[in-house]
């Protein structure tokens, strides 16, 4: 990888399959990885949301809470940077898709049998490290598959839709209900069994991506390392990593502290928390496509800069709102907006800043860097905090976070094909 050669961005010469790809075989692909990665954000999230029936049984500290969800993000991300850097060098995204898939669907069944923090602790390593691969090669087979026109919205569908219907709206309000009735535990179960046969379905239906026709374009042979030093000296590379981690900070704080914040401080009820947080995936599932859709118009700078500062909307909400749980909800749904800026600077900024044969590994660099720093460090921080000053001290440190990206996201360089033409510019990937 090098540089841009000049600061005046050029053309991308984007290559890709998806000329010889109907329609309806990019729908369904799109459809099939949404509705997969949903199926990975629902057994992710369901610690978040099973917290309040597994924090008293298994004694937790707020601290170890906030390591819980840390572990996770850690080995989340370290399956991130390297596997989708396998999956550039084999050539094999399939496939890898399908084994990863099965892998977290099986370790979500160990949660469901933890009797201790460090029997919970290792069971979400593992998941994480199963997870982790999934979207890198989910995003570089959108960005071969699909129409460059509808990459944006390609992309925030496949990252956010499925991830938020599923992971953040059904997973609380399914999973505590079944808790309710049952247990915790054989809500875990339950979280386990939809990932086989999304497993099945992507093995069944898609096809291998083929590798991108022109001489160039063959798969990364250099040291890894020094491609990842390399992407950071772009600066929509580091730009998208920092706000990134973040925000990825912002997203794990959030659903590791506010399932407890609402029920312990706010004092509502389990099934109440559950439509409360569940507000949020029906928010950020609508933002999924139509924040996407609005950067491939306006451009992606606007979108990076406004929705991380209007993101403080939740944390003031839960701090200062004193009416009824539906007014909540709406304050929630609106600050939720920034959720749609995710698969943004995780996937379609750096897609369209380097070439197709780079695109797993600078999506895993991207996605991986996130997951490592601001999953990992964000519970972390935020759990510590708690136990010091209060619980609501994590809603300062996401107000925090909000506002630093919103200001660092200003140094974009724009990427929108749509925009660049509006203004008579043009961007050379790199």
């Amino acid at each position: 990888m090098s540089a841009p050669h000049t600061d005046t961005p050029q053309p991308g010469q984007l290559q890709g399959n998806w000329l010889t790809n109907s329609p309806a075989y990019q729908t369904l692909l799109v459809f099939l990885l949404a509705l997969n990665f949903g199926i990975v954000f629902f057994d992710r999230q369901a610690l978040n949301a099973l917290m309040p029936f597994v924090e008293p049984e298994l004694g937790l500290s707020q601290t170890q809470i906030g390591l819980l969800a840390s572990g996770l993000s850690f080995s989340w991300a370290i399956a991130a940077f390297f596997v989708g850097r396998l999956s550039d060098s084999l050539g094999k995204r399939k496939i890898l898709l399908v084994l990863s898939t099965v892998a977290f669907s099986l370790c979500s069944f160990l949660s469901g049998v933890a009797t201790s923090f460090l029997f919970l602790f290792a069971a979400r390593l593992l998941m994480g490290a199963a997870e982790g691969g999934v979207m890198p090669i989910s995003h570089a087979m959108v960005a071969s598959e699909v129409d460059p026109k509808r990459r944006g919205l390609a992309q925030g569908v496949a990252q956010n839709l499925g991830s938020n219907l599923l992971g953040s709206f059904l997973a609380p309000v399914v999973l505590v209900w079944f808790a309710t009735q049952y247990s915790w535990r054989e809500a875990f179960y339950l979280a386990a069994l939809p990932g086989l046969l999304s497993a099945a379905l992507i093995w069944f239906a898609l096809r291998e991506p083929a590798k991108a026709p022109m001489a160039e374009e063959t798969p990364p042979k250099g040291n890894y390392f020094a491609d990842v030093v390399s992407a950071m000296k772009v600066r929509n590379m580091w730009i998208s990593v920092v706000v990134g981690v973040l925000m990825v900070a912002h997203f794990v704080t959030t659903w590791a502290f506010m399932p407890l914040y609402l029920t312990e401080v706010k004092g509502y009820d389990p099934s109440t928390m559950s439509w409360i947080m569940g507000s949020l995936g029906i928010a950020a599932a609508i933002y999924s496509f139509t924040v996407a859709g609005i950067s491939d118009v306006i451009g992606r700078k606007p979108v990076m800069v406004a929705l991380p500062l209007l993101a403080v909307l939740g944390p003031l909400g839960a701090m200062y709102w004193q009416g009824g749980a539906f007014g909540l909800a709406a304050i929630f749904f609106v600050g939720w907006a920034v959720n749609g800026v995710f698969p943004i600077f995780m996937a379609t900024i750096p897609s369209e800043t380097f070439r197709p044969v780079h695109h797993a590994t600078v999506l895993g660099l991207a996605m991986g860097s996130c997951e490592v720093l601001g999953g990992v460090f964000g519970p972390i921080i935020g759990g510590a905090l708690n136990d010091k000053f209060g619980m609501d001290s994590f809603l300062w440190l996401l107000i925090g976070l909000s506002l630093i990206s919103g200001v660092i996201a200003m140094g974009l360089q724009e990427t929108a094909p749509a925009a660049l033409r509006r203004k008579g510019l043009s961007f050379r990937a790199v």
